[in-house]
Parts: C-alpha cells; sequence; structure tokens
C-alpha cells in the first residue's frame, strides 16, 4: 500500500500518580499497548514503568486486547507508566458501502435467539456486545431518543451515521459537565458531555434498539491553529464505537467529531464500555490521597 493510503504515528502516553502517602501494595491493569488488525500495524512499542514492578506479564483480555498486569509491592510514593509506540495506520474505504448493508430491522432480527439454526461464530463473538454493561444500560428512553434515526428497512450503516450525526448536532462538547459516574440520563437531559459520553450514549441507543455495538478506546490526530506548533502532551485519550454489521463487519464511528475513523484514529482496545479497556485500573494499599497527571502526545511521523 503506498504512502497516500497509510498515516505513520509516534504516540506517547504519560501517566503520573504521586501519593501522599505510601503505598504499600500495588496491582494494575493497563490497556497501553495496541491492537494489530488489517488496517492498523505496530512497528514498536515499550513501556516504561517507575519504580520497577515486582511482577509484570504480557497478555490478552477477554476481547483479545492486548494489556499488562503488574504488581509492585515495595513502599512508594509515586507510580509513573510511560508507553510509547510507532504504528502506521491504513486507509478504510467503506462509506460508499453504507447503502449496500442490511436493513437495520433485519439485523435486529438476525442477533435475536432462535433454536431453530446454529449463529454462525462471527455472530456468536458479536452478541456480547448487544446486551447490557456497568456503564451503558437499555432503556426505553434510548431508543426513543435513536427512533427517527431508524426508519423502516433503512439499511443499517446508512441509519448509523444519521444517529452519529444528530448526537455530534444536539450535544456540546463540555469537560466540566460529567466525570466517569455521571448517568447516561443525565447526559441525554443536559447534552452536555466529553467523548467517552456520547460514545457510551451512542451505545445504549443501538443496544436498546437491539443491535450488537462496542466501544472502542485509542487516540485522535489533533490539528493545532494554522502558523502553531503542535503542543507536546496537549492531546488526550479518545473513545468511538463500532456497530457490528454482517456484510461489512465491524464498522467504527465518532460521534464527538460525525465522522467515520480513518487514518486519523488509531486504536487500543475495545471492550463493552469504558470500565473494560480503562487505560490503567487497579487497586492500591496505602496511599491516601492522590494526583493524577495523564500526558498524551500524537505526532506525525514523515
Amino acid at each position: 500500500m503506498n504512502n497516500f493510503h497509510r498515516a505513520r504515528y509516534h504516540i506517547t502516553h504519560e501517566t503520573h500518580y504521586r501519593y501522599t502517602d505510601p503505598v504499600m501494595l500495588s496491582q494494575q491493569l493497563l490497556h497501553l499497548q495496541p491492537r494489530e488488525m488489517p488496517y492498523q500495524a505496530c512497528l514498536n512499542k515499550s513501556l516504561t514503568i517507575t519504580p520497577q514492578p515486582s511482577f509484570s506479564t504480557s497478555t490478552e483480555d477477554s476481547f483479545g486486547n492486548p494489556c499488562t498486569r503488574l504488581e509492585l509491592n515495595q513502599l512508594h510514593h509515586e507510580l509513573s507508566v510511560i508507553a510509547e509506540m510507532e504504528i502506521d495506520v491504513f486507509a478504510r474505504q467503506l462509506e460508499q458501502s453504507f447503502n449496500l448493508s442490511p436493513s437495520w430491522e433485519s439485523v435486529v432480527n438476525a442477533c435475536r435467539y432462535s433454536g431453530h439454526h446454529a449463529l454462525t461464530n462471527e455472530l456468536m463473538h458479536a452478541l456480547p456486545f448487544r446486551f447490557e454493561s456497568p456503564f451503558v444500560h437499555l432503556k426505553h428512553v434510548f431508543s426513543d431518543y435513536a427512533q427517527d434515526c431508524f426508519s423502516t428497512e433503512r439499511p443499517l450503516l446508512v441509519a448509523v451515521n444519521a444517529l452519529m450525526g444528530k448526537i455530534f448536532n444536539e450535544f456540546s462538547f463540555d469537560p466540566e459537565a460529567t466525570h466517569i459516574g455521571t448517568p447516561l440520563i443525565e447526559v441525554l437531559e443536559t447534552k452536555r458531555g466529553v467523548c467517552q459520553d456520547f460514545a457510551h450514549l451512542m451505545l445504549a441507543c443501538l443496544r436498546s434498539l437491539g443491535l450488537p455495538a462496542r466501544y472502542v478506546s485509542g487516540y485522535l490526530l489533533t490539528n493545532p491553529p494554522q502558523g502553531q506548533a503542535r503542543l507536546i502532551g496537549a492531546d488526550a485519550s479518545h473513545a468511538w464505537i463500532a456497530v457490528y454489521c454482517p456484510v461489512l463487519g465491524w464498522v467504527d464511528f465518532d460521534p464527538t467529531n460525525n465522522v467515520v475513523p480513518n487514518t486519523e484514529h488509531i486504536t487500543v482496545a475495545w471492550g463493552r464500555d469504558f470500565s473494560d479497556v480503562s487505560p490503567l485500573r487497579g487497586v492500591i494499599l496505602g496511599g491516601g490521597q492522590h494526583d493524577l497527571e495523564v500526558r498524551v502526545t500524537v505526532m506525525p511521523v514523515m
């Protein structure tokens, strides 16, 4: 594939915890290593952890995401995790196929249990993303909100694309409006939030209609204002969704930006919602209060 269809990035994700009291034991699960996919190749990657873990192992989680489990059993007042990676992302040509997708009702019917036929392996892997998860609940209010996008016999991906546009046009990005525990009902009422909220809301709408959809975490190339240099550490983790289409497989949608992800989106992991793919999650013994600093830099490589 020539360079016109490829983007290469060097990404640095820095996480730094500072504790008021010493931590005696820390066990952490990291989702900071990118997935290998047909449209994404990791050229190199590294993890630098300070202090040095007493135990560390690389494995895969239940969704096939690369992850790292680590334990620190020495006293420490700080924890630093720096993930670096260089990634090629290749273009995906999908939007012109949206009209060829099956009707959304036929996909819902295919995902309903029936004892009359065996489920395909592909469908078996898709069905867990049809149900509730810790941050995404199934309610009529969500299906009602999406219903005008899902008219009778409308092609699935055309309808999902319309829902993405509706969320983008009716909601405002506001990092002060929500936190990790803000209920989706409140997000729907206030119509404010961040990328994680918009992804969870879109998942709730799709799953409440009976469609399998998953949460995708990763990074997004952001472009500085014209004439200004790209700021180191000014980017952030990003979130979007993917919906299952029996003809085309999983297709990504980014409701925060109203775009179908392509070469400017870098995928790290996917799951039912944020709780499955948090970049750094764990338990500690001790520590008191803590300060958290996260810096992400996405740099194009020429």
